[in-house]
């Protein structure tokens, strides 16, 4: 190597095409992280389309934002990962987390006021849990029946 050479100028790395956003969402023991990018409009739910699934309940929950979002979101593409909990509480805090991304995506205030007005609980978590079990008792708040007299 010469020592008048310059070195080559380093290849620089492509920027990424669109911006990804993610926001967390959680219901019960279930916690959902839905990631949003411009894209054709499909969305996933732990790599399976959303079309795919086969209970309709849990399809219109989970689909709920999207109705209520309507052309806003035509030309995103939503990939969510749920774990934890059932299948109803997962289907909420899906639902809750796509409505975050999607309000996240667009910083529009009157869809954010619709989304309010519609349910609370798909722009706010809900707090609630289950309540532990306690001594002297099968459940938490229940007792056990004395049996003698």
């Amino acid at each position: 190597m010469d020592a008048t050479a310059t070195p080559k100028p380093k290849k620089k790395k492509a920027a990424a095409k669109s911006k990804s956003i993610t926001e967390r969402g959680k219901r019960k023991e279930s916690v959902a992280r839905a990631s949003i990018k411009k894209g054709k409009g499909t969305v996933r739910v732990n790599r399976f389309n959303v079309n795919a699934l086969p209970d309709k309940y849990l399809k219109a929950v989970i689909t709920q934002p999207l109705a209520i979002a309507g052309a806003a979101v035509n030309d995103v593409d939503i990939d969510v990962t749920v774990y934890g909990g059932g299948p109803m509480g997962q289907a909420q805090a899906v639902a809750n987390a796509i409505t975050k991304a999607i309000l996240a995506y667009t910083k529009d205030d009157s869809l954010r006021h619709r989304f309010l007005e519609i349910d609370k609980f798909l722009v706010v978590e809900d707090s609630r849990r289950v309540e532990p079990k306690k001594y002297k008792g099968p459940k938490a708040r229940a007792r056990f029946q004395k049996s003698y007299r």
